[in-house]
């Protein structure tokens, strides 16, 4: 094969590595901010845009270990050897077998395994091509082995996480204070994590990760002083002030609260005064205040949307949908949960948003590989001509950054049909649960990242969540089966569904009639 030969393959690779990188974005979303939303702490427009730039980061600072082993891991590229482009039609197939199953299940609201489907689509093809002896074993053997254990992990690390906390703040009547107290501990030990294992895991850009062990945990401990002594000295303050005192400060103030003079709530003046302008609003905007809509508003309604108005109203559609599930059923199970006191719940919003970015970055880094992977070997065989028998090869930046944009518009558009099935369904989610979840996930997923595991993250955060669960209050009672079955079917069919499409694509290819 010479060099920029079958160049229709490598587009057909771009083109399906986008849709597979879509639907990625579209499915998973909910893995690393599902809980999130679904506890209150963030809305859905906010969670989007900050998991928007936490996925396209950790994709392309740290994709690239986990697409080793997609790109030459699962089946054995020395019998292309003679015939390149039989492996570039092979991952090609891959992307189409991966990328159908993903998106028909993001239409319906699946919360599947992206990994699943591109294990499946590789091996699929590798047998239709070779038979069974083109497909690594051991490497699917480990991949599987990690998909049984991951959930197992990131339940027992949830839970613990969970039930420590319950044990020092939640569950006692000085919870407020407990918690305030505790607030700058969780933090540090937080981003102490967090800063260890971007370090550890390493950008393939910066090298970073050949620091010396020490030298890594030194930096992590030395931000996460810095960070505890913020929040000791402000965050606290600020805390203690809105929540325990009831101060009306705004989020910035947190930075430099011990210089903002005390502060009261508006005098019932000023609360008639508002009133009377928000009233005023309301019937300038077309709302009369018996609550009937005025001709204006009508008239408005009734005007025809322009193109652009048109375009835009599609393309920030995903934004704009509620995914919060209120069925009696839902009610009942949320019931079945203890409550704690709600201020001190409100600590945790936070750590929950910090965590979700640490799971929604692990995430980019993880499963981005499950398009760039196949990708990369498209593009090193099209440019070289040959196979990389060594895999050594690296992943290009380009290659990287295409498929992280690719993750975010998926979850822009789509992202908020899985985040309905996963949001709070399975179980109660409020902001203290839905920190330690999003952290026993991420820590889970960082770990075997690093190892060039490429797990499910919907296996983790299914797992991380429904430990949560159990330990809730109500048993199993406090978890929804229904809703699990719906998801571990949807696991079940993923690996054959992808690897018969891809297998029976590649196979009809090498077999059909060539032209003389």
């Amino acid at each position: 094969m010479v060099p920029g030969d079958f160049t229709f393959l490598f587009a057909l690779g771009m083109i399906f590595a986008f849709m597979d990188s879509f639907g990625i974005g579209a499915n998973d979303v909910s893995n690393s901010f599902g809980a999130a939303v679904g506890s209150g702490a963030l809305n859905l427009k906010q969670a989007v845009f900050i998991a928007s730039i936490c996925e396209f980061l950790g994709a392309f600072l740290m994709g690239s270990s986990t697409a080793d082993t997609i790109k030459g891991g699962l089946i054995d590229v020395v019998l292309f050897r003679e015939q390149p482009e039989l492996l570039m039609l092979a991952m090609v197939c891959s992307l189409v077998g991966s990328s159908t199953w993903v998106l028909f299940a993001s239409s319906r609201g699946l919360p599947v395994s992206t990994t699943h489907s591109i294990v499946g689509a590789i091996t699929g093809a590798g047998i239709a091509g070779f038979g069974l002896n083109a497909v690594k074993w051991g490497g699917v053997g480990t991949i599987v082995l990690s998909w049984l254990i991951s959930p197992l992990i990131a339940g027992a690390v949830t839970a613990v996480i969970f039930l420590f906390t319950r044990f020092i703040i939640l569950k006692h009547k000085n919870s407020l204070d407990r918690g305030l107290t505790a607030i700058p501990y969780y933090f540090a030990v937080t981003i102490a994590i967090n800063v260890f294992y971007i370090i550890f895991k390493g950008s393939p850009g910066l090298s970073i990760s050949k620091l010396p062990i020490g030298g890594i945990i030194g930096i992590s401990f030395g931000i996460a002083l810095l960070v505890f002594l913020w929040c000791n000295f402000f965050l606290k303050v600020y805390l203690r002030r809105k929540l325990e005192d009831e101060e009306p400060l705004k989020w910035y103030h947190a930075f430099y609260v011990r210089f903002v003079s005390t502060r009261t709530h508006p005098t019932d003046l000023e609360d008639v005064s508002d009133a009377e302008k928000n009233g005023k609003l309301a019937t300038d905007n077309g709302v009369e205040s018996d609550g009937s809509v005025n001709s204006g508003l009508a008239a408005l309604e009734d005007k025809p949307l322009t193109f652009l108005q048109k375009l835009k109203k599609k393309a920030f559609h995903g934004l704009n949908q509620d995914i919060t599930t209120n069925t009696e059923e839902v009610d009942n199970l949320h019931d079945k949960a203890t409550r704690y006191e709600p201020k001190t719940e409100q600590l945790f919003c936070t750590l929950q948003v910090l965590t979700a970015c640490f799971a929604s970055f692990a995430h980019g880094s993880n499963d981005v590989a499950n398009a760039i992977g196949p990708l990369t070997t498209i593009y090193y065989v099209w440019k070289h001509g040959m196979v990389d028998i060594s895999g050594t090869a690296p992943v290009p930046a380009w290659i990287l950054a295409y498929g992280g944009i690719a993750i975010d518009i998926g979850l822009l558009t789509f992202g908020y049909r899985v985040m309905a099935t996963l949001g709070n369904n399975i179980c109660f989610v409020s902001p203290s649960r839905g920190f330690s979840l999003s952290l026993g996930t991420s820590l889970t997923v960082l770990t075997c990242s690093k190892l060039g595991l490429p797990v499910s993250t919907t296996h983790c955060i299914t797992g991380a969540t429904t430990s949560v669960g159990l330990v809730s209050g109500g048993g199993i009672r406090s978890v929804n089966w229904k809703v699990l079955g719906l998801i571990a079917s949807s696991w079940i069919f993923t690996l054959p569904a992808a690897g018969a499409v891809s297998g029976l694509l590649f196979a009809l290819i090498i077999n059909s009639p060539h032209k003389a």
